[in-house]
């Protein structure tokens, strides 16, 4: 895809932060040829807490202050100025919609959880943003080390 003009790229870390997978996405797709790089991130906040209550208000710091850090992280691969964004919108298809039709972007790199867990959850990201005519990167975070199931004791209370 080499052009005298750069592609513009749309990253989206869904639940994911910047992982091994994502940043070699990036690496391979800046060896395509010269691109600019907008991290979004959807609003991390669980819809039942009202926006702007200040347990909203602080979790949207919390994920802006990591967005940073995702930020600065992946303009060293892209070894180019990138720039990032806290979506106000919580459903990471309505985050990049709006993206979208508020920038200019021809292509997008999605970072979301692994497939199964999208299964479950009856919500195949991928395959939905692949819907919206631009070419999809699809970079799915490996699963995470199972851990034993924590003991529980029980008491006997005698009555």
């Amino acid at each position: 895809m080499e052009s005298s003009s750069p592609a513009h790229v749309l990253v989206v870390i869904h639940h994911t932060g910047v992982t091994a997978a994502l940043l070699e996405a990036v690496r391979g797709r800046v060896e395509q040829g010269h691109a600019w790089f907008h991290v979004l991130a959807p609003d991390p906040t669980p819809p039942h807490w009202r926006a702007g209550s200040a347990e909203h208000r602080a979790s949207v710091a919390a994920a802006e202050r990591a967005l940073d850090d995702d930020v600065d992280t992946l303009e060293a691969a892209a070894r180019h100025p990138t720039d990032g964004s806290v979506s106000v919108r919580r459903d990471p298809m309505d985050a990049i919609e709006e993206a979208l039709y508020d920038g200019d972007f021809d292509e997008i790199i999605l970072s979301t959880r692994r497939a199964d867990v999208l299964a479950r959850m009856h919500m195949d990201l991928p395959r939905r943003v692949a819907h919206l005519g631009l070419p999809v990167t699809a970079v799915l975070a490996a699963p995470e080390p199972s851990r034993p199931p924590a003991r529980t004791r029980r008491r006997l209370i005698a009555h």
